[in-house]
C-alpha cells in the first residue's frame, strides 16, 4: 500500500472530533501489520514508538491529528476529471485536514521498521483526537513519557510551510449594565435610563477591533469583535424555544423578531478574540481596551457600568533560538526542489500546546508547523488535496528525518 492509497482509506472513515474511533482502529490495524509498535494512550490517542538504531543520536517527533471537521456522513472519494487531485462527491468536507499528516506519519513510521540497517536516534509520533473543537487530545497526551526535544506537526495547508511562531488565543468579554430599565413609552423622556444596548454600541464603536500590529509583513497581534448580545434576548430565546414549529436559518433573524422592543434595556454584552504573538502587544491592546471603559464608567457612573474580563484560551508559539532543525529542513528543501516558506502564522495549533510543554527529560519542546501538502478550500465540501504533492511530503520529511539522523 502507497501513501495515496493509505490516504484514501484513511480518509474514507468519517472522524468527527471526538468520534475517532473507526479510523483509530484502522490506523494500529496498519501499525500491527507493519511490525510498528502503537497503542492508545488513556484518552485514545494513538502513540507510536520507532526505537532507536543509534544510541548516539537523539529521536525526533511527528505529530497530527485523527479528527477532521465534518459529521458521520458517508465520504465519498474520487479523482478530479485531470487526476491530479483527491477529493470528494461534493457532499460532505474531504479530511486532508489533517489525514494528509497521518498518513506521512505512518508512511515514515513504516519506512524505518522495513529498514532496520538505517542508524537513527529513534522516532515518535503522536496522533491526537478533538484537535478541530476543543483541543482535548493533544493536552491529554503524557508529555513526560515522550523523549524527543525537536517537534514537526505536520498540519500547514501548503507543501513547504514552515512555520515556527504562533499567535496565541484570548476571549475578551465586556459586560455592561445599566442601574434604571423602564417602559419604552412611559419612561422615555427620563435622562437617567440609559438603554444599555445603545451604550453598547456607542461603546463598541471607540474600541479597537481588526489588525494591530505587523512585523515583517506578518500579522502580530489583532482582535476580533465576534458578537454583541443586547437588550431583551432572554425574552426572545424564551420564546423561540416554546415555538413549536420549526425554527428556520438564519436563527438570529428568528430570534431578534420575537425579542422586546418596548424595554429599555439594562444589560449588554460584547464578546472579542484577541490573537498575539507578542506578550508585550497582547498587553498593550489590553491597555486600550480597559482605557475606554475607564473612560466609560467615569462619564456615565453611577447609572451605567461596563467590566472587561479576558482569558487566555491558548498560550503563544514563541520562535525558537535554536535553527538546528530549520537549517536541515532549508538544505532538504533545496535538494528536493520545494519552495520552503519560513513564515509565522496568526491562528492555533497543536505547536502551541508542545511549545508550553517538556518532554521526559524536562527539556522544552522546539515545534514547527510544516506543510506535507497542498490542500484547497479545506474544512468545506469543496476541500481537495495535490496527489503529487502527497507524495511530495512524504518524500520532504523522509529525507528531513535522514538528514537529522546523519
Amino acid at each position: 500500500m502507497d501513501i495515496i492509497e493509505l490516504f484514501i482509506e484513511l480518509a474514507s472513515i468519517p472522524s468527527p472530533s471526538l468520534g475517532e474511533i473507526n479510523v483509530s482502529d484502522k490506523i494500529l490495524e496498519f501499525t500491527y501489520n507493519n511490525g510498528i509498535n502503537a497503542h492508545y494512550d488513556d484518552y485514545n490517542n494513538v502513540i507510536i514508538k520507532i526505537p532507536p538504531t543509534d544510541s548516539t543520536k537523539k529521536p525526533i517527533l511527528l505529530s497530527s491529528h485523527m479528527d477532521v471537521v465534518g459529521n458521520s456522513s458517508p465520504v465519498n472519494i474520487q479523482y478530479s476529471p485531470d487526476k491530479k487531485f483527491i477529493e470528494t462527491d461534493k457532499t460532505r468536507t474531504l479530511g486532508a485536514d489533517d489525514k494528509a499528516g497521518v498518513s506521512v506519519c505512518l508512511s515514515l513510521a513504516k519506512y524505518l521498521a522495513q529498514n532496520p540497517s538505517i542508524k537513527h536516534g529513534g522516532l515518535e509520533v503522536v496522533l491526537t483526537r478533538d484537535e478541530e473543537t476543543g483541543m482535548t487530545g493533544i493536552n491529554n497526551v503524557r508529555f513526560d513519557e515522550l523523549e524527543s526535544e525537536n517537534v514537526l506537526v505536520l498540519d500547514s495547508d501548503k507543501l513547504g510551510f514552515y512555520e515556527i511562531a504562533g499567535a496565541g488565543y484570548g476571549k475578551l468579554d465586556i459586560e455592561l449594565t445599566t442601574t434604571l430599565g423602564g417602559h419604552s413609552g412611559n419612561d422615555i423622556q427620563d435622562k437617567k435610563r440609559y438603554n444599555a444596548a445603545k451604550l453598547m454600541a456607542d461603546l463598541v464603536s471607540k474600541l479597537p477591533n481588526g489588525l494591530y500590529k505587523q512585523e515583517n509583513g506578518f500579522t502580530t497581534t489583532s482582535c476580533n469583535l465576534g458578537s454583541i448580545i443586547a437588550g431583551s434576548t432572554d425574552i426572545g430565546i424564551e420564546r423561540l424555544l416554546e415555538k413549536e414549529e420549526k425554527i428556520e436559518k438564519p436563527y438570529s433573524k428568528s430570534l431578534i423578531s420575537l425579542c422586546a422592543d418596548n424595554i429599555i434595556n439594562t444589560s449588554a454584552y460584547a464578546h472579542y478574540s484577541l490573537r498575539s504573538s507578542s506578550k508585550k502587544y497582547e498587553e498593550e491592546l489590553l491597555k486600550k481596551f480597559q482605557k475606554e471603559i475607564d473612560k466609560f464608567n467615569k462619564k456615565y457612573s453611577p447609572l451605567a457600568n461596563a467590566k472587561l474580563d479576558y482569558k487566555v484560551h491558548m498560550l503563544p508559539f514563541e520562535k525558537s533560538s535554536n535553527q538546528e532543525m530549520q537549517k536541515i529542513a532549508k538544505k532538504v528543501s533545496g535538494k528536493l526542489g520545494i519552495d520552503l516558506k519560513v513564515q509565522t502564522f496568526h491562528a492555533g495549533a497543536e505547536t502551541h500546546v508542545y511549545a508550553n510543554k517538556t518532554n521526559k527529560f524536562g527539556a522544552k519542546f522546539l515545534p514547527v508547523l510544516v506543510g506535507v501538502a497542498n490542500i484547497e478550500s479545506m474544512h468545506s465540501p469543496n476541500e481537495r488535496v495535490e496527489v503529487e504533492s502527497i507524495r511530495k511530503g512524504f518524500e520532504f520529511i523522509k529525507e528531513l528525518f535522514l538528514e537529522y539522523n546523519k
